[in-house]
């Protein structure tokens, strides 16, 4: 019986940064069909990357109820196992970082205003 080595690239992960935010909204418009970022955007704060290549970012957002929570969007390069493992990375940074964005309802929201005001300032 002949084996077949499968190669398996692995996810990286990284905090996001504001050299990284143009690329990220390039990402987000994408998913989105637009041609300005909206409050959903939120504000990023993780990165997933692939042979060094942003595939996917996390980002802080208000949900329904204004409760802070975080939402993915992805280049849809990533499996199925690679989403579940990056959303559970993703879950124990949410859950481990205590900075006003990530606890302070009405500071996120101020910062995600900004963040879209300015990006849509082209």
């Amino acid at each position: 019986m002949e084996t077949v080595a499968q190669h398996q690239e692995i996810l990286q992960y990284a905090e996001a940064y504001i050299s990284d935010i143009l690329m990220l909204k390039n990402i987000f418009l994408q998913t989105h069909d637009g041609k300005k970022v909206n409050q959903n955007f939120g504000l990023p704060f993780l990165l997933a990357k692939k042979e060094n290549k942003t595939i996917a970012f996390a980002s802080l957002v208000m949900n329904g109820k204004g409760l802070i929570t975080f939402k993915i969007y992805n280049k849809m390069e990533m499996t199925d196992t690679e989403m579940e493992i990056f959303f559970a990375h993703t879950e124990v940074c949410f859950k481990k970082n205590n900075s006003p964005n990530f606890r302070n309802p009405e500071q996120l929201k101020s910062s995600i205003s900004r963040m879209v005001s300015w990006l849509n300032l082209e």
